[in-house]
């Protein structure tokens, strides 16, 4: 699976975000962490984990009758997948009316706006440094 196209299930997001904040942890730790808000048994919880490290969300790591579980993917993946699914379900792909939606509709502070204009003039520089990088490196070449 590609890190970029990771489409994870609502149960998986559950387990993936109690692993990040307590990796190296085991299924019984999982399993008491989301006891109280999933209500899932132990065997619900290591099915689950078994599924993820099959799919390679998640790395066992044996020490002798213990299993250890970290993290193979970041949030920022796992994120990014979530958003680009998101992007091409609802927005058939296009970034400006997903945009223009989540500020018409996410309740963006002025504040919010501020950092959002810094995010996008920071892309802006940087897409023209990269621009200015390969032109110059096509008339060396």
């Amino acid at each position: 699976m590609s890190k970029s196209g990771l489409e994870l299930t609502a149960a998986e997001w559950a387990i993936i975000h109690a692993v990040w904040d307590h990796e190296p942890c085991t299924a019984p730790d999982i399993q008491e962490i989301l006891q109280h808000s999933k209500g899932w048994a132990y065997s619900t919880v290591k099915t689950l984990m078994d599924r993820m490290v099959a799919k390679g969300l998640l790395r066992p790591e044996r020490i002798r009758n213990l299993i250890l579980y970290r993290s193979v993917v970041t949030r920022n993946q796992a994120q990014a997948g979530e958003v680009l699914k998101t992007v091409r379900r609802a927005f058939n792909g296009a970034m400006t009316p997903m945009m223009q939606f989540l500020l018409d509709n996410g309740g963006v502070t002025e504040k919010g706006l501020n950092e959002l204009e810094m995010i996008i003039k920071a892309k802006k520089q940087d897409l023209k440094g990269k621009r200015q990088e390969t032109s110059g490196k096509r008339r060396m070449g």
